[in-house]
């Protein structure tokens, strides 16, 4: 009997439909060794050695796994083909005692019985140099977390922690809303004319020239402005000044890498980056796709052919493109021998899938099917024309003062947009030629506001930390996951990523005295040391005691030099009612607060109500304000007691003044619409430990919830209430489409 391991049940259970029964196929759950959790488990005096041990959690598993390695007649290890896949063999490897002579070990991109066939006809060793590159991001992961997460809880407040990839995009959101709060709105206009010609056709142009100098985005800054230029325009007298017509054409983006798959499903399917990869997990171990760990865009030779095939049959030889695509990644780091992520079966489309599969399996999988045959499409072909237009004073008629310009485009052939749709907007212009007259139908100035930059999505902070070599396509997903876990990043209305008063604390912290650990270059350059690991070029000790040293040596100064009183504490004017000693700022681990500073003799603390200079807490203050106007001369409906205005760890608030007697909490989100579960409730605005959701009041007698912010209106199918989110109004039934 042969044994075969891999990492997961799913993943056992569709490789052993192909194999015989001369085969065992048995998964390890994941890693069955690894650092312990109680302490470091590194040894800093001893080249870094981690000291691995078995989690009690794969204790049976392993016992099990001995006992069939036993009666094995050989023992082959089909984990992952990537670092972490080759620490597993590994592990098992050094548990069952095989020695280097007996060590089967096998790989594939994707999980069909061609691939399992031609892996297990060529059986390697394990490769030393991706065992050395994981364990060293591993040890360099606790190093970090393991010394400055205490650093953190002693000089701020217990329950932090910090870590090599995680406080670099910590910081990357936290930049984001710095320059978000920064940002100074600027007022401007544009304007633009409809014309109509002489066959009754009408048709609108932007204001581009004026007096032949291009109007510049802040030229027209003010309403007088625009109504002035208004009114001369209503004077001048128009004609064709030119026709462009051009034909373009749009080429298929490449294939899905690991990048691009949590960028696409977040914009088009609204799927976090956790739950792309979870879904997608779910369909390599199927079968269904290659493996979903990749930066790579190369297609193999197989599946180019199938692909073309599957085109040619099912859309018609104009469709296909004259010769196969090849793509090439421009990251410096891709691996080219991988594969992007791609169906495993040209000819499954999302109808031949099994009923075994959710809805949302089902669209991930639509989506990397329809983008890999797409590439192996016709580009799409576009007619654009430009009309420009000249307007004179109808007292002269012989120089333009005016200058404006339609833009035109058709799909002249859609090609590969049949296969995969993109929002392509088409605009069709009037046949006209040059000289013709025009008749001004409107003029129609339109006011803008600059708008600041938006917060990262999951798909937005993805790019971010690909464009600055910050982690690994395996390691964005639990990146996003770890700092919305320790509560430094929440989710707003739009389910962008909005970090906490908290974030902002921490992260002045490290930029200030831990540079290099937040630094964006000083990362990517560490993950290029990683990757020199993993092709032999770099020894995994010495990467790690370049970056140890340094840093233990600043961490060891900063523990000695800085003041937790220093660093959390800020004077206030105010007095405590009980003791009369003065009340201080403090930091504890949901953000600031008030507190006596005759602690712990004296243990009175109040949430912060006014004029904190942090981040939020002028916008916090202003929105308190506005409460407490609104609900001014509100009495308690439980004690009688005054209703005031608290900021709390989620912002502003309405509750009782007897409190802690009283613990009643005015509701000032209410929607006003109602709940069409109890039809008694009112849909309000919640805020949990993910971020803003909506629920109907009367939790926990109803638990009605919505994602997003109900608009009152009911989907005309189904009935459901419809919300707006990040991809506009939709219903909220996921079940209607």
């Amino acid at each position: 009997m042969n044994l075969v391991i891999v990492e997961s049940p799913t993943k056992a259970k569709t490789i052993g439909k192909f194999l015989g029964k001369d085969y065992n196929v048995e998964s390890s759950f994941g890693h069955i060794m690894d650092l312990p959790k109680s302490t470091l488990g590194v040894d800093t005096d001893n080249n870094y050695q981690p000291q691995y041990v078995v989690p009690t959690k794969a204790k049976a598993q392993v016992k099990k796994l001995k006992e069939l390695a036993k009666k094995a007649e050989n023992i082959i290890l089909a984990t992952d083909e990537d670092r972490e896949g080759e620490a597993i063999a590994w592990h098992l490897a050094e548990t069952l005692k095989l020695k280097d002579i007996d060590i089967k070990r096998i790989v594939f991109h994707e999980i069909t019985k061609n691939a399992i066939t031609q892996a297990l006809n060529k059986p390697r060793g394990l490769d030393k140099n991706l065992i050395d590159a994981q364990q060293a991001r591993r040890v360099l992961d606790r190093l970090v977390g393991y010394k400055l997460s205490p650093f953190l809880w002693k000089k701020i407040a217990r329950g932090l922690s910090a870590g090599r990839v995680q406080s670099v995009a910590m910081r990357l959101i936290v930049d984001r809303e710095t320059e978000i709060n920064n940002f100074k709105k600027q007022e401007y206009w544009t304007i633009q004319a409809a014309f109509t010609t002489a066959t009754k056709q009408q048709f609108t142009a932007d204001l581009i020239k004026i007096k032949n100098q291009a109007l510049q985005k802040f030229d027209i800054i003010n309403n007088e402005q625009a109504q002035a230029l208004k009114q001369d325009l209503e004077t001048c007298v128009y004609k064709i000044a030119g026709v462009e017509k051009k034909q373009t054409t749009k080429s298929p983006a490449p294939p899905f890498t690991t990048a691009t798959l949590q960028q696409t499903a977040n914009a088009r399917l609204g799927f976090s980056a956790k739950q792309t990869m979870t879904l997608a997990q779910k369909l390599y171990e199927t079968g269904l796709i290659t493996y979903m760990r990749t930066d790579s865009v190369n297609l193999s030779a197989q599946f180019i052919t199938d692909a073309r095939n599957y085109i040619e049959k099912n859309f018609g030889k104009n469709y296909l493109s004259a010769t196969p695509r090849v793509y090439k990644a421009k990251s410096k780091n891709a691996q080219e021998a991988h594969e992007a992520i791609r169906p495993t079966n040209s000819d499954t489309s999302v109808n031949d899938l099994k009923n075994n599969l959710d809805s949302g399996q089902k669209k991930l999988y639509e989506l990397i099917w329809r983008r890999a045959l797409a590439t192996q499409a016709e580009s799409a072909i576009l007619n654009n024309t430009i009309i420009n237009i000249d307007g004179f004073q109808s007292t002269t008629k012989k120089k333009s003062v005016y200058q404006l310009r339609a833009n035109g485009q058709i799909i002249a052939f859609d090609g590969f947009l049949k296969i995969y749709p993109q929002a392509t907007k088409e605009n069709i212009l009037p046949d006209v030629n040059q000289n013709t007259s025009l008749n001004l139908h409107s003029v129609k100035p339109e006011q803008h506001m600059t708008e600041p930059p938006a917060r990262y999505s999951d798909a937005t902070l993805v790019k971010a930390m690909e464009k600055y070599d910050i982690g690994r396509p395996s390691t964005y997903a639990p990146t996003i996951s770890t700092i919305i876990a320790r509560n430094y990043v929440e989710r707003d209305e739009k389910k962008r990523l909005a970090p906490t008063e908290m974030a902002f604390i921490v992260n002045k912290l490290l930029v200030e005295h831990f540079p290099d650990v937040v630094d964006y270059k000083f990362t990517a350059e560490l993950e290029d040391d990683l990757d020199k690991i993993a092709s032999g070029k770099a020894k995994w000790d010495k990467t790690i005691d370049n970056f140890y040293k340094p840093f233990i040596k600043n961490l060891e100064k900063k523990n000695k030099e800085l003041n937790k009183k220093e660093l959390t504490e800020e004077k206030t004017d105010e007095k405590c009612e009980k003791c009369g000693s003065n009340m201080i700022v403090k930091i504890g681990r949901f953000g600031k607060f008030i507190a006596c500073s005759n602690y712990p003799e004296c243990k009175t603390t109040k949430q912060i109500t006014t004029g904190d200079k942090d981040h939020n807490g002028q916008k916090d203050s202003i929105q308190l304000e506005e409460l407490a106007k609104k609900y001014a001369g509100v009495k308690c409906d439980k004690c009688g007691s005054d209703m005031v205005g608290k900021i709390g760890r989620f912002g502003p608030f309405i509750a009782c003044a007897n409190y802690p007697k009283c613990k009643n909490i005015l509701d000032t989100n209410g929607t006003g619409i109602h709940c069409p579960q109890c039809d008694t409730g009112e849909i309000s605005k919640k805020r949990g430990r993910r971020g803003i959701f909506y629920a109907c009041n009367q939790y926990p007698e109803c638990k009605f919830t919505l994602w997003a912010k109900p608009t009152g209106q009911k989907c005309e199918k189904c009935s459901s209430l419809m919300v707006e989110g990040s991809k506009g109004v939709t219903c909220s039934n996921r079940e209607c489409k």
